[in-house]
């Protein structure tokens, strides 16, 4: 059967339904998770209840089999449930989905905003120069890239490496915070604006957040400046500097 004009034009509103159906049945199974059936109805979800609620569930949730008998199958079963994503429209340009790497038992994370052409080509966070330069503030921390984990708020590449959407981050998020619950690392770097706004729903600019600890869900959260605005400005290399050096207190004691 040919297809007449019309029939693509249609079929792009029903792909963007079944979209909103996908997210909505997530929402409906965080709310479940919390204990709250149907609270979008009445409120917007808070992202850090959700964030505690799954920090809870991994602590509580008796081993039934290898699918859930560690930290690095919990991460595999968020990613399992990312599937080939297209809950928003970045599926139509991206070229891989970039979910995140390190060590899934990581005492640091660290969270930047998207990938970039380079970590969208290799499906890799953090491997272009902003990469590089990431991975030389790790070894100068003493502590080797797999010894971390490293992540975005978005999962796919925006255009053009455009900031991100809200409708994009609303539906990257709560992979992002399953992640973190898998993982619960004693320190959080926030890396930019982007994931620093997301993780501790402020509006400060990312000035006024560094220099010292913040807390999401009970762990010390450090917002800095991303590796790629050091590239652009060399002198904020030493407020990251002095940033990261916290970090590191904290990891000792």
């Amino acid at each position: 059967m040919t297809k007449g004009p019309g029939m693509d034009t249609r079929g792009e509103p029903r792909s963007e339904l079944l979209a909103l159906v996908r997210s909505l049945k997530e929402r409906l199974q965080v709310d479940g998770e919390l204990g709250r059936p149907l609270s979008y109805l009445t409120r917007p979800i808070d992202f850090a209840d959700v964030g505690t609620a799954a920090i809870k569930a991994e602590a509580e949730a008796p081993a039934t089999g290898p699918a859930s008998s560690g930290i690095g199958s919990n991460l595999e079963k968020v990613r399992g449930e990312l599937g080939d994503c297209r809950r928003c429209v970045l599926h139509r340009t991206r070229r891989r989905l970039v979910f995140g790497e390190g060590n899934p038992k990581a005492e640091l994370v660290f969270v930047g905003e998207a990938p970039g052409a380079d970590e969208d080509a290799q499906g890799r966070p953090f491997v272009g120069r902003a990469g590089q330069l990431l991975t030389k503030i790790i070894e100068a921390m003493g502590l080797k890239r797999e010894e971390v984990y490293i992540c975005n708020i978005l999962k796919c590449r925006p255009p053009g490496n455009r900031n991100p959407e809200p409708d994009e981050i609303a539906s990257c998020e709560p992979f992002l915070i399953r992640q973190l619950a898998a993982i619960h690392p004693r320190v959080i770097c926030a890396l930019g604006t982007f994931s620093a706004h997301t993780l501790l729903k402020s509006e400060a600019p990312i000035s006024a957040l560094r220099g010292h600890f913040h807390s999401y869900q009970e762990i010390p959260l450090m917002p800095t400046y991303h590796p790629a605005y050091l590239l652009r400005n060399p002198g904020a290399k030493k407020q990251v500097w002095a940033d990261v050096q916290v970090i590191m207190k904290e990891l000792k004691k």
